[in-house]
């Protein structure tokens, strides 16, 4: 990959496409990982303005924390770059006592966290006039769907989304993202605890990357090869609800007259 050609292409395309909207700046959540960390340098690269909100929901610490330090990164790099906490620990545990017990199962609670934060970051987008940036890349989007429908993929536009997640992590040492974001383990931040997205999928994201382009011979597997291409495929059938565009049912035209 020409990693800088990438990182060009990808800020003058965020440039280009706010400009031609008419707006001024870009809104996004910092989680402390490496794909908001990468979009939010990436956006301030523009010189539009840039709001970065650490939308913390009982969270780790050392997530908390690096997100903090990012901010603080971007802010010393970076012109035109200002940032908030919104803490929804309480507007999330109201919810929980709103919420009939029955539902409240930990994915669907953790998706509620995710949706949240989504409303959190329109309320500033649409007060600023801004777009709200989405962090998701190739492999989460458009492979395992390992994202929450009008969560964390709630969004106005997707800067990385053509990226594999090593991708990511390439342009982040190019772009000379804080080390500690960098050797982190990829985490989606909603349980309030330290578990990685590995711990969840049961694949790496290299192993996923490898199983969203096989074209080959399964006979010719290893054992953990054959487990990665059917994790994959079972995520991928699983979640095409969220790759896709919504359904919508036609109405013969002549319903209609």
């Amino acid at each position: 990959m020409q990693t800088d050609k990438v990182i060009n292409h990808i800020v003058k395309w965020l440039d280009d496409y706010a400009t031609k909207a008419g707006i001024e700046g870009f809104v996004l959540g910092i989680s402390g990982g490496i794909d908001s960390a990468v979009t939010s340098t990436l956006c301030a690269m523009t010189g539009k303005k840039l709001i970065c909100f650490n939308l913390p929901i009982h969270q780790a610490p050392n997530q908390f924390k690096r997100s903090n330090k990012h901010i603080a990164w971007l802010k010393e790099n970076f012109t035109g770059v200002s940032s908030d906490v919104v803490d929804l620990t309480k507007t999330f545990d109201q919810t929980c006592i709103d919420f009939p017990k029955e539902i409240q199962d930990q994915l669907t609670m953790a998706n509620v966290r995710a949706r949240l934060r989504m409303t959190t970051l329109y309320a500033f987008a649409g007060h600023n006039g801004y777009l709200v940036a989405g962090t998701g890349n190739k492999v989460e989007d458009f492979g395992v769907g390992f994202f929450t429908k009008y969560g964390d993929g709630g969004v106005d536009l997707s800067p990385i989304a053509d990226l594999m997640k090593t991708q990511v992590f390439d342009i982040a040492a190019e772009l000379n993202v804080i080390e500690e974001i960098q050797e982190a383990k990829p985490t989606d931040g909603l349980w309030g605890d330290d578990r990685t997205d590995e711990d969840q999928i049961g694949a790496s994201y290299p192993e996923l990357e490898w199983a969203m382009v096989f074209d080959g011979d399964e006979s010719k597997l290893t054992e953990r090869q054959t487990t990665i291409l059917n994790i994959y495929r079972k995520l991928n059938r699983a979640n095409q609800h969220k790759m896709v565009p919504i359904p919508v049912c036609e109405i013969p035209v002549d319903y209609l007259n």
